[in-house]
């Protein structure tokens, strides 16, 4: 099973930027699609974007123009740069990975905090 670690969560006032990166271990990691759910205390876990193997993406609604997914297989990484970043973005960011119908790795998250 692939194990998932993310990093590069922080504080960002509103208007900020901030990059995300998960690194895969234990699978063939161009095999799968890649994705960051988030969860706000209080809410529950939503999707935010998803990449396929070939790089096709696909964005929630609420961050579509904001935020930017991408992957480097060479490097089993994936990356979510997020701009203009607002304070209903913060949340715990988690990255998943599956082969098929469902995500069945997931990473431990990393925090979001934006400040207004």
């Amino acid at each position: 099973q692939v194990q998932l670690v993310e990093w590069g969560g922080g504080l960002v006032q509103a208007g900020g930027s901030l990059r995300l990166s998960c690194a895969a271990s234990g699978g063939v990691f161009s095999t799968y699609t890649m994705a960051w759910f988030r969860q706000a205390p209080g809410k529950e876990r939503e999707f935010v974007a998803s990449i396929t193997g070939t790089d096709y993406a696909y964005y929630a609604d609420s961050v579509k123009g904001r935020f930017t997914i991408s992957r480097d297989n060479a490097k089993n990484t994936m990356y979510l740069q997020m701009n203009s970043l607002r304070p209903e973005d913060t949340a715990v960011y988690v990255c998943a990975a599956r082969l098929g119908r469902h995500y069945d790795g997931w990473g431990q998250g990393t925090q979001v905090t934006v400040s207004s």
